[in-house]
């Protein structure tokens, strides 16, 4: 294939471009720069890209093309894929209420890591994350990597329901939970905003390859930011 890249069938109109093995920043932004490429010249043939962490799953027309003229089509336009270092992405910043309230799990991770809840809070905003994938539930980012002195393992039982806006951590990944539902990640506080919006354009405040830093704030700037306390974690 070219480059090294793998193309694979995985439906009647669909395919899957693998990148790498491994995920990084590197590997991210040459994601980027095929997703453009493609779109760019390939947009009659294509009804839709869906990157991941090492490739992008590749939805086609089928009246307008198959999977042979399309893969030689990608080996063809991929064949001399730019190699950049790292694209930088936007950065955004998302705020964050720390606390026992609001994270339940902090006293766990705490336990865990023989770190105070002051530390574990601190050393979490301060890394910058990279959007390695959008998935799960639409608005769900998938945030690498965190710093490896507050990884975490899943929860051995996950929850019933998370609450919208929960902060969690799962091994060296972090993410905001956009909506409520069953998850299995340790929830170490809640961000007031909106991170799926069908009817805002765009629907998401960040994308694949953009930078995210979390900032701490304080219940009542949470609240002010109309921010909803969950009442129970089930």
């Amino acid at each position: 294939m070219a480059d090294g890249l793998i193309i694979e069938i995985v439906g009647e109109n669909s395919l899957i471009i693998y990148f790498s093995e491994q995920a990084s920043a590197e590997v991210t932004a040459k994601i980027q720069q095929a997703q453009l490429l493609i779109r760019k010249n390939m947009n009659d043939d294509i009804i839709d890209l869906t990157p991941s962490y090492t490739s992008i799953l590749v939805t086609f027309n089928l009246i307008k093309t198959n999977h042979q003229r399309l893969v030689n089509k990608l080996q063809t336009l991929l064949k001399n894929l730019p190699i950049e270092k790292e694209t930088q992405g936007s950065l955004i910043e998302l705020p964050v209420y720390y606390s026992a309230e609001s994270g339940p799990e902090l006293n766990v991770i705490a336990k865990h890591t023989n770190l105070s809840i002051e530390q574990i809070i601190t050393i979490h905003q301060q890394q910058e994350y990279r959007v390695y994938a959008i998935g799960f539930a639409p608005g769900f980012a998938y945030l690498g990597e965190v710093d490896e002195r507050i990884a975490m393992p899943r929860l051995s039982t996950p929850r019933i329901k998370v609450p919208k806006g929960a902060v969690a951590i799962a091994d060296r990944q972090t993410a905001v939970y956009p909506s409520a539902s069953p998850g299995g990640w340790n929830i170490i506080g809640q961000c007031p905003v909106e991170m799926f919006a069908a009817n805002s354009i765009p629907t998401m405040p960040v994308k694949v390859g953009d930078r995210v830093k979390f900032k701490a704030i304080s219940k009542d700037q949470f609240i002010s930011l109309s921010g909803v306390l969950a009442s129970t974690y089930e």
